[in-house]
């Protein structure tokens, strides 16, 4: 289990109240037709912040599949991006301990106190990497959020490992320390 999430989920009796266990029995008798859904059902009737939402929804889901079998789900017959999502999270989990790395079905949620980083194999050739930047202008490659809508400010399009060079970095860690 990734250490962050580790921490997360040791925290999570004193941040909401409830242990993992706890909030999975709430949880298993109720339908949500989204993954959003359950996450503002927990926020709203519980309190509970968005992080931790998302992490217990997501780990309440199907307890046979494990986070690491979303993300391989992610790249079946996208293999040729594995290298670029497996840097883009390395060059993450080196901003911090309070990195939550929060697989998905269909992407990765990277979250500090909220989410700054999104990462989703787009098509068979290109990852679109969302990132929050709140004030800094559309410029270039780092381009209007796209399909991502309100969960990112912008979007990166990335074909290869060689794309995260230090002007992306720099954006991630900007992205990361705004999130606080």
């Amino acid at each position: 289990m990734d250490k962050a999430l580790k921490t997360m989920i040791d925290n999570m009796p004193e941040k909401t109240g409830k242990s993992l266990e706890e909030w999975k029995n709430i949880l298993k008798d109720l339908t949500f037709e989204k993954h959003s859904e359950g996450v503002k059902y927990l926020k709203s009737k519980h309190g509970v912040t968005h992080g931790f939402a998302n992490t217990i929804v997501t780990l309440s889901k199907d307890e046979t599949q494990k986070p690491l079998d979303l993300v391989s789900a992610q790249y079946k017959g996208k293999e040729n991006l594995v290298a670029i999502y497996e840097f883009l999270e390395q060059v993450i989990k080196d901003f911090g301990e309070d990195v939550t790395i929060t697989p998905k079905k269909t992407s990765v949620s990277f979250i500090r106190k909220r989410q700054f980083a999104l990462v989703k194999p787009a098509t068979k050739t290109r990852i679109d990497l969302g990132l929050k930047l709140k004030g800094i202008p559309v410029k270039g490659r780092l381009e209007n959020s796209g399909p991502f809508g309100t969960m990112c400010t912008h979007r990166v399009q990335l074909t290869s490992v060689d794309q995260i060079d230090q002007e992306l970095k720099e954006w991630l860690e900007l992205a990361y320390t705004m999130s606080v």
